[in-house]
């Protein structure tokens, strides 16, 4: 939807103009994943897929909000009583993040508000956090809030984990309020501390959905960080990125089998997260792909968060890319989406290979999206 479009529906809904409109994109993650809420290393981009919200002020503590393609009735509450919506789950990211800012700055009151956006839904490109970025840009500027873009990366976060119920890390709303255009961000999860990027002359990032569905807060993704958490507490430091592979190899007979591998993912993932950091910025694509690989293979076989279906696009994907670039699942896993690298002059023949071989070994469609690294929120 156009912001020309977007209005005009804002206008038909609410009878009345809106004063702003707030965007803020979606993220691909080039790797480094499940280390963000290990305090570790990840290097993911804002892609050109995000999230439009119209908005104009009220004079009331009423918020009415509105989101295409999710409901066909305003979602009506009180900034004096937000409570969680058992019936539709994207009223609870505009509720939890509303409450999170008012804990935050409440310089602010009600507000009408239509919701669009293109990134899809449960494909692990963070349409959670482009959401409540989103929201936040626009109430930021409609209120003429003062809030940094690290500030409301921290309350998106909050909203999720504190009302929503997703236990998720800072990577996503970071770089969809933050990303650079043609960079890739290198976050430090600990201190919060950004390097950028530029993505190596002439590589494409190509996306393909699985089209796996997978909901992070009623999958595993909160049993998995339990168990991070149960192996630092085993080992006595805050996070396992204070935790070396030799350190946790020393203390194997400590762990469960299954413990054990899940903390030597985050700390190779770490590792491999840097020294992808310095592949690209070398230019050097096949070294990236090789630490793709890497990274994918772990998370399959030590973190377990794949499925059949992203080995098999990683295979027919990487079979056609060879060494001149990489793919890997990405995001949180149990679905979702896979992200390849690869030089511009091969995006046609791997698109054409998942076409045709992915519906014939899995009986599903999927979608494929060739990304640009893009800016993270503005107004527009």
């Amino acid at each position: 939807m156009t912001d020309q479009s977007l209005k005009k529906n804002f206008e038909a809904r609410f009878k009345h103009p809106p004063e702003i409109v707030g965007y803020a994109p979606g993220r691909v993650n080039i790797i480094g994943d499940h280390t963000d809420y290990n305090q570790g290393f990840v290097l993911p981009a804002a892609i050109q897929m995000g999230t439009s919200i119209a908005a104009s002020r009220r004079d009331d503590n009423q918020v009415c909000a509105f989101a295409e393609g999710f409901t066909h009735t305003i979602d009506q509450f009180s900034l004096d009583k937000i409570d969680y919506c058992h019936h539709e789950m994207w009223r609870n990211y505009v509720r939890g993040t509303l409450q999170c800012l008012r804990q935050h700055n409440n310089e602010f009151s009600g507000m009408n508000l239509y919701i669009d956006g293109n990134v899809p839904q449960g494909a692990g490109l963070s349409s959670s956090a482009s959401f409540e970025i989103a929201l936040l840009k626009t109430v930021v500027d409609l209120y003429s809030l003062d809030l940094a873009g690290v500030d409301a990366a921290l309350i998106g976060q909050a909203a999720e984990n504190s009302f929503v119920g997703c236990n998720c890390g800072i990577m996503d709303q970071l770089v969809s309020a933050m990303g650079l255009e043609n960079h890739a961000m290198l976050l430090d999860c600990r201190d919060l501390s950004i390097k950028d990027a530029t993505l190596p002359a002439g590589v494409a990032i190509l996306v393909v959905n699985s089209n796996v569905k997978r909901g992070l807060v009623d999958s595993e993704y909160n049993s998995r960080r339990a168990q991070c958490e149960a192996v630092a507490q085993i080992f006595e430091v805050a996070a396992l990125r204070n935790l070396s592979l030799d350190q946790l190899c020393d203390g194997q007979s400590l762990l469960s089998d299954e413990q054990f591998r899940r903390a030597r993912h985050v700390i190779t993932e770490n590792g491999r997260t840097i020294k992808a950091m310095a592949a690209m910025q070398a230019n050097d694509l096949p070294r990236l792909g090789q630490l793709m690989a890497e990274s994918h293979a772990s998370l399959r076989d030590d973190y377990q968060v794949s499925t059949p279906e992203l080995n098999g696009l990683v295979e027919i994907m990487s079979t056609v890319i060879g060494v001149s670039g990489g793919a890997r699942m990405t995001g949180g896993g149990f679905g979702g989406c896979v992200v390849g690298l690869m030089p511009e002059q091969k995006v046609a023949e791997v698109t054409a290979a998942v076409k045709q071989t992915y519906p014939q070994c899995f009986g599903l469609e999927p979608d494929i999206y060739q990304c640009t690294a893009s800016m993270g929120a503005f107004r527009c």
